[in-house]
């Protein structure tokens, strides 16, 4: 191949690394600028898809003098072989910093499974075309290269395989409110097609907007926010704060009728600790008032005329039995996260409703959301 050749392939690699990158920073919401102020695993995960691109291209480039002169392209080649691998791992390299950006996967495993996708392809290589290409006798030659490719391959598998122990097990032990918190803390949260998995009810779940995948639906939101302008509670419970955004949009409901209060439980202090900031910065403080325990110990005083339950998975039927009495009767309970994903949450509201002590509206949102009343005390 020519030099003239060889730098027009090198100058379209460099090109499309750049451009891949460029896309991956800006679907992240990462400024050029910020690049080497994130951590070093964040950083190494911007790798992986515009190297993947940027080999693609070169060894489509360097297949084509080939295919001009003789008129076919090499099927039997390495180069066309890796290509393949190039262009069946990129969109799976792409996803893999998707689910990433929506707090599903840890910092470093996309460079992790990078590593180990490409030591696997150097072995592939050297064992299908070695000894395709030896004859009888030049078959100790070929284990040979196939041994060379094996020791040049094992470092990044090694690393590869090391970086997924290091970071998945401390990843998948922590809750996943405070991987997000983390997140959070590092400027990493925006608006984003929302990622729960499609269910029968919700087949098109990327409609909807999530800034992450603890915190309530954007139209969520401010379905609750219509909903106290409608119904003027008084009294409003919300189990489960998290970061506070459910709570801002049913107290934006109360600043819009001018009165009433909400009173939202939060179980960890670090994450109530971040809501209560995003409360003061908010104008809403005066509507909020925020306890730190768990939705089976608080103590509600009086009627309670709307009660949002978005608590801990586990303890949402035991909070509704517990505090369901106090709803008023022509009070609205909603109960978050009932899609046919969270079957815990919703075999609860369908048991609940079966045992007379609810009437439920099921709405097909990626989540689910109920809307209910109590049956007792209604005339």
């Amino acid at each position: 191949m020519s030099s003239s050749a060889t730098g027009l392939i090198i100058a379209i690699s460099i090109v499309s690394f750049f451009a891949i990158l460029f896309l991956d920073l800006r679907r992240r919401r990462i400024s050029p600028a910020a690049i080497f102020r994130l951590p070093l695993l964040a950083g190494l995960d911007l790798l992986p898809p515009a190297v993947t691109v940027a080999l693609a291209l070169a060894l489509a480039a360097s297949l084509l003098p080939i295919a001009a002169a003789t008129g076919f392209i090499p099927v039997r080649s390495p180069s066309l072989l890796a290509l393949v691998f190039c262009c069946i791992t990129l969109p799976l390299f792409w996803m893999e910093g998707r689910r990433q950006i929506q707090f599903q996967r840890p910092n470093g495993l996309l460079f992790a499974e990078w590593l180990i996708a490409f030591g696997a392809l150097r072995i592939l290589l050297a064992v299908a075309f070695s000894f395709a290409a030896a004859p009888p006798s030049g078959q100790p030659h070929a284990r040979g290269l196939i041994l060379h490719a094996v020791l040049f391959a094992l470092p990044s598998l090694i690393v590869g395989a090391a970086l997924v122990i290091a970071v998945v097990p401390p990843f998948l032990k922590k809750y996943e409110g405070l991987r997000i918190l983390e997140r959070v803390g590092s400027g990493q949260q925006f608006l984003q097609p929302e990622s729960t998995p499609p269910t029968p009810e919700c087949p098109q779940p990327e409609l909807w907007k999530m800034l992450d995948s603890q915190s309530t639906e954007l139209e969520v939101l401010s379905f609750l926010t219509a909903l106290v302008v409608t119904i003027k509670p008084k009294l409003i419970l919300e189990t489960g704060t998290f970061l506070g955004y459910g709570t801002l949009a049913l107290a934006e409901g109360l600043r819009q009728n001018g009165f009433g209060k909400i009173i939202t439980v939060e179980f960890d202090p670090d994450i109530r600790a971040r809501a209560l900031e995003r409360f003061a910065d908010s104008g809403l403080a005066p509507f909020i008032e925020s306890r730190l325990e768990s939705s089976l110990d608080t103590v509600i005083t009086g009627s309670i005329d709307l009660f949002f339950s978005d608590s801990h998975l586990a303890n949402r039927e035991a909070e509704i039995r517990r505090l369901l009495p106090q709803l008023d009767p022509r009070g609205v309970l909603i109960i978050h996260d009932a899609s046919s994903h969270f079957k815990i949450v919703r075999q609860a509201a369908l048991r609940l409703e079966a045992e007379g002590l609810i009437s439920a509206v099921l709405l097909s949102t990626p989540r689910g959301v109920v809307v209910a009343q109590r049956r007792s005390g209604r005339e």
